[in-house]
Order: structure tokens, then C-alpha cells, then sequence
């Protein structure tokens, strides 16, 4: 006669099954883990490759770098922007005596961005194109990691992450200001830094605004927080931004109006009765402080050399140091506000979302570079075009979700709304000066937002998981199909944004509009 079979497995047996679960969860985990450190080492790391790689190539001063460059040798040397003489750019790659006057020049920025580049030149010395260089190569990698950090805690998504840094550090704009010792590029690098830092601190903040007991009646007035040590994290990031270049001060604004907006809107979520006053009258002033002062201290700090030394422009102006300091920068405003000189690669903000007129940083046909008659050896400021038109379109695309859930009256998700507020500060303060001086390569301080908005956008196409299961297998093969074009279309311009020697007909083929020469 046959036993009958237990209804469940044998002692042993559920130990072993359980055993087996228990592994593969923590497998699972442990794999989590390694992704979440591999996939952020891995797009640094391709980041670092196309921005160091032949860094030192073209061994001349290219596009601005005959400012800066020499600037911040001055910097080094006397501890202000002195006066070049004749010659100097050639001086600088032969290692001839450098023509250096002592006598204090009118410079137009800021001078932490030239300190830093200064730091490399201190390495490898004045003729040294890899140091002149090295500062804004490793701050260009940099920015990629902030790029990636900033998508990971708006999304909490790996995938979201990865796909935004691995398209800015493929991103030719991003690629050839990293390769050039101009200031946008450190610029970019400490705007990013304090927009992370923003988010570090509403993680933190927020949840102390809401903290109350549900049975207690609603308060008219929440708490004033001054222990928000991110806060002043980003005060700090936004002023070196802006001892960078004047420009930083839009982040700061922007990024300052973003805190005492969430806090706001945090006190109205814990049933702070009079959550608008409360957010800007008691903790806004507590706010601005916290960002503000350092921000404005380590602006002062940047001008350090120029303060304990005698010669720089100006700087005998008045006995005293700061109030010279405070009517040379009323001159270099003066400058900002009426510099209209003409130049053939000028490009009013309203045309950069089309990409009409990108910088050509530096132009060779010497038939030494190639060994033919008919060559060109370029470096040319275009980002990848698939990578900025999409993200224009993905950033179009967050304005209408962020007024869609305005209008429903729907939760908004921070990734809508946080690329916008970062495209906000790097782009529509230009849009006010119309008749100014400047250039496609300025939009530098935008493509990380941008990308992120693409991110973003890319995972909506990519669908959610309770969507249909053909919806997201064509939602994901567009999406894959997508970033595979983009990487084809980055290795396609990359002899462009790295001034290889090419063909001359190789070269038309990627002028894809007349602005584009």
C-alpha cells in the first residue's frame, strides 16, 4: 500500500529551498551594489579617455586660450593679470623669453577658473599644452560624475543615470571644452556641483519641515531650519562659480529661488497655515544667508592675489583695497554691458537651440599634418547634433509635463522640474542681451541639464513596468536604437572635436548647415 505524500517538503528540504532563495537575494544585492559603483566608475572612466587622450594637441594657443593661458601664467608668476608684450603666443610654444610686464592689465573676469588652470601650467611648466589644459580636462570628467549624480538622486535609477552621463561625456561640446583652457568649462563643472549639493540638501531639510504630530492642530508657522550644511555646500560651489565668470550668479539665483519654492511648497504639505509668508519672510532671509554669505566669501577669497599684491589694474586706486576692488568692478561691468564689437563667430542666445552658429576653436591646413596638399585639421564647439536637438525637444517636452500637472493640479515629480531650472539659469539670462558679444559654445554650462531632460524623457519613452508588454519591448528598442545613432554620430564627429588631420571632403560632410563652417 502506497504512502501518502507529504504536503510539504521535508524539513531539510525547505532549509535547502529557503538557502537557495536566501542566495539568490542576496546575489541580487550584492550584484545591485556592484552596478551602483561600476556604472558611475565606467562613464567616468569613458569620460576621462575622449577628454585626456592627446590632450596636449595643438601645441599653440587656440581660440581664447591666448587670454586665459597667459593670464594665468601672469597669476602664478606676479598674483595679477599683468601686460604681454609682442610675440607672446609664439613665446608660450618655443619657451622663448616670455614678454611679461609687470604692469597690472584690465581684465574682464574673475580669476579663480585661470588660478586653476594656472595649477597645471605650475606642473608641467609655461610651454607644456597638457598644462595648460589638465584643469579643465579633469573638471570637464568631473562634471560627467555630477552629471550622473544629479540624474541618480532626481530618478533613483541607475539606467536614468548612466544614459545621462554616458551622452554628456560623448557630447563633442562638452569633449572640446574640456580639451581647451577656457573658463566654461570650470564654470560648468561648479554650477553642477551646487545644483547637487541643492538636492543633498532638500533630501535633508524637507522631511524636518513635515516632521509634526498628525494629532496636533495645523501650525500657523513651521519651522526656521539654520543647521543645513548643504546648504552652504552649494553657497560655496555657486561662488566659485561665479568667481569663475559673472555668469554663475544666474545659478546661484535660480537654484536660491528653487529652495525657498520646495520649502514653501513643503510647509504647505505639512498644513503650515500661512506656508507662503512662513517660507519667504522667516526661513527665505535664513536661506539667502546660508547660500549668500559663502558664496560672496569665496568670491572675495578668489580675488586674494590681486588684494595682497600692489600692481594689479587698479589696484592703487583708493587706499583702500576693497573699495579699489569695488570700482574695478564697475568697469568690468561697464565692459560686459556695451561689449558689441563684432566677430564672425557670434551667435545671439535665440540661435543656439538651432544650432546655427557653432566656434570654430582652431583651423590648420598645414600639409604637415597630413602629408597631402588637400587637408584640414579642425576643432570645432558643435555638440553631437542628435544629442542637442533631442534634448531641446526633451526639454520642450518637461515644460508641457511640468503645466500639464500645473493645470490638474497633480504631484510633480522633481526630475520635470529640476533640468529646467538648470537650463533656466544657463540660457535665459542671454536671451536679455541680444546686442552682446557671444558664442554657440557658452551653452556648455547647459548640455548636462539637457541631457538629463533626454534621460528623462527617454525612460517615458522607454514605458513603465505595468505598461503592456509590447509597449515596453518597442518603448525599450527605440530608446536602444536611439542611443546606438548617438554613439555612431559622436565617433563620426570626433576627428572634428579633437582637431585630427582629415580629408578636406571629409571635413564638408560634417557642416550639415552653412553656420556650421
Amino acid at each position: 500500500m502506497t504512502e501518502p505524500q507529504p504536503l510539504l517538503p521535508a524539513p531539510d528540504e525547505r532549509l535547502t529551498r529557503y538557502g537557495q532563495l536566501r542566495d539568490r537575494i542576496l546575489l541580487s544585492a550584492d550584484w545591485g551594489r556592484a552596478i551602483r559603483w561600476f556604472a558611475p566608475l565606467v562613464v567616468t572612466l569613458l569620460a576621462a579617455v575622449l577628454r585626456l587622450v592627446n590632450l596636449g594637441h595643438p601645441h599653440q594657443l587656440a581660440f581664447d586660450e591666448t587670454y586665459y593661458v597667459k593670464d594665468a601664467w601672469s597669476l602664478w608668476t606676479l598674483g595679477y593679470e599683468g601686460t604681454w608684450g609682442e610675440n607672446a603666443n609664439d613665446a608660450f610654444v618655443t619657451l622663448q623669453q616670455l614678454p611679461l610686464d609687470a604692469k597690472g592689465a584690465f581684465i574682464v573676469h574673475p580669476p579663480l577658473g585661470k588660478w586653476l588652470i594656472a595649477l597645471g601650467m605650475a606642473i608641467g611648466g609655461p610651454d607644456n599644452s597638457v598644462g595648460w589644459r589638465i584643469a579643465t580636462a579633469l573638471l570637464g570628467t568631473g562634471a560627467v560624475l555630477l552629471t550622473y549624480l544629479i540624474a541618480r538622486k532626481l530618478t533613483g535609477s541607475v539606467v536614468v543615470a548612466t544614459v545621462a552621463g554616458t551622452l554628456l561625456a560623448i557630447d563633442g561640446l562638452s569633449i572640446v571644452l574640456s580639451r581647451t583652457a577656457l573658463l566654461d568649462g570650470p564654470l560648468t563643472f561648479f554650477i553642477l556641483l551646487g545644483a547637487l549639493f541643492v538636492l543633498y540638501d532638500r533630501d535633508r531639510a524637507l522631511p524636518l519641515i513635515g516632521r509634526r504630530d498628525d494629532d496636533a492642530p495645523d501650525p500657523m508657522a513651521g519651522p526656521v531650519l539654520w543647521a543645513r550644511p548643504w546648504l552652504i555646500a552649494a553657497g560655496l560651489a555657486f561662488g566659485a562659480a561665479s568667481a569663475v565668470k559673472w555668469s554663475g550668479l544666474y545659478a546661484l539665483a535660480a537654484f536660491g529661488l528653487y529652495v525657498v519654492v520646495t520649502d514653501a511648497l513643503a510647509r504647505r504639505r505639512a498644513g503650515v497655515v500661512l506656508w507662503p509668508t512662513d517660507a519667504v519672510f522667516r526661513q527665505g532671509p535664513v536661506s539667502f544667508l546660508l547660500m549668500v554669505v559663502p558664496a560672496a566669501l569665496v568670491y572675495v577669497v578668489s580675488w586674494t592675489g590681486w588684494l595682497v599684491t600692489a600692481g594689479g589694474y587698479d589696484r592703487q586706486l583708493n587706499p583702500n583695497p576693497f573699495v579699489s576692488l569695488w570700482k574695478y568692478h564697475q568697469a568690468m561691468l561697464n565692459f560686459h554691458v556695451g561689449l558689441t564689437s563684432g566677430h564672425p563667430y557670434a551667435s545671439p542666445a535665440w540661435e543656439w537651440p538651432f544650432l546655427l552658429r557653432p566656434t570654430a576653436v582652431w583651423v590648420s591646413s598645414d600639409p604637415k599634418d597630413c602629408g597631402t596638399d588637400h587637408c584640414i585639421a579642425v576643432i570645432s564647439s558643435i555638440p553631437n547634433p542628435l544629442i542637442w536637438y533631442a534634448g531641446v525637444a526633451a526639454a520642450v517636452y518637461l515644460v508641457y509635463r511640468l503645466v500639464r500637472a500645473w493645470v490638474r493640479r497633480q504631484p510633480i515629480d522633481p526630475a520635470l522640474t529640476y533640468p529646467l531650472i538648470g537650463l533656466a539659469a544657463t540660457y535665459l539670462p542671454w536671451l536679455m542681451f541680444p546686442e552682446r558679444t557671444i558664442f554657440q559654445f557658452y551653452t556648455v554650462a547647459m548640455a548636462p541639464f539637457l541631457v538629463i531632460a533626454l534621460a528623462v524623457t527617454l525612460r517615458v519613452i522607454a514605458g513603465r513596468r505595468e505598461d503592456p508588454l509590447y509597449r515596453r519591448q518597442s518603448g525599450e528598442r527605440t530608446v536602444i536604437v536611439f542611443l546606438a545613432v548617438a554613439v555612431l554620430v559622436s565617433a563620426f564627429f570626433y576627428p572634428v572635436w579633437t582637431g585630427m588631420s582629415v580629408p578636406y571632403e571629409f571635413w564638408l560632410i560634417h557642416n550639415w548647415l552653412p553656420g556650421w563652417i
